[in-house]
Formats: C-alpha cells, structure tokens, sequence
C-alpha cells in the first residue's frame, strides 16, 4: 500500500467501548518500552485490566464535570494509535489562570510509526483543547525517551517548560 493511501486510510475519531481491546493492545506496547526504560517506576499491566478501564471509561480522572477525550487511530477497523487528553488549569497559585489541554497517554503501534499517525493523533487532541477553551497542550515524556523528544519538540512545536524530578525513598 501507497503511504499516501495508507495514511488517507487512518481515521481519527472518538474511542468507542468497542476500540478497547485495540487500545489495550496500543498501551500494553508502549507500557513494555517504559518498563525497559525505567522498570523502577514502570510496568506492564495486564491487558484486561487496561480493556476494562477503556470499555468502561475509567481512563480518565473521575471529576464529574471534567472534559476529557479518547481519540484513535483506526485503519479500516484496527486500533493502531489512541490519544487520551483532558482540559485542566495548574492548581500553581503563581502561574497565570488559563486552561490546559494535558496529552495523558500517547502511543501508536511499533508497526505504524513513522507514517505521521502520532501528528495526527497530537494535532487531533490540540484541536479538541483548543475548541473547549485551553490556550496550552501541556505533556510529559521520559527523559530516556529520546525518538519522543524529537518528535514533540522537532516535528510538534513543543518546548520543554519544567522539569519533573524522582528519588527513591
């Protein structure tokens, strides 16, 4: 398949319950990649615990009034990239008052990537923030991940704006 052809083939849309086995699938991949990265902090769920939490919509914070999405990436009927964002303002009583759009979970399949469905997936969610009143997409990547760096500072825009640092206790 064309890459052009294959790319007009993705469809960025809405998750529905039954996208959760696709998105478990998606997440269980990329939590695999954290876990080498940083297997102090991260591991790799089992996957019907992340199906459940897609299918039931328990992915997000449990905020009753709070706007939050699930975006994927479907090519003709298979899962092969999700997004999960919602709208918050920083409880920073220094920073000015203005609403985020937080990118919480990003991943597209190891077999899909470089064909521009992570892009889409980003520009997707940024549209949905910016339509619901955030002037700011805020994400966080690890720091041992360098092909994620690149792609959200190079071919994204984003800038770093704050470092998160961890010690063991």
């Amino acid at each position: 398949m064309g890459e052009l052809h294959y790319t007009s083939a993705i469809e960025i849309r809405p998750a529905v319950p039954q996208d959760a086995g696709g998105i478990a699938r998606t997440f269980l991949e990329s939590a695999e990649y954290h876990a080498r990265l940083d297997p102090e902090r991260y591991l790799i769920p089992e996957f019907e615990t992340i199906a459940s939490r897609y299918r039931e919509g328990r992915q997000h914070p449990s905020d009753p009034g709070a706007k939050v999405t699930t975006l994927v990436a479907d090519l003709r009927g298979e899962i092969v990239g999700f997004v999960d964002a919602r709208l918050e303002q920083s409880p920073d009583a220094m920073h000015r008052e203005m609403n985020y759009c937080v990118i919480a979970e990003i991943a597209v399949l190891s077999g899909h990537r470089s064909h521009g469905i992570g892009g889409r997936l980003l520009r997707a969610a940024e549209d949905w923030g910016r339509q619901i009143g955030a002037e700011f997409a805020l994400l966080e990547y690890h720091t041992e991940n360098t092909r994620a760096g690149l792609f959200y500072q190079e071919r994204m825009g984003y800038r770093p704006a704050s470092i998160a640092a961890v010690k063991r206790l």
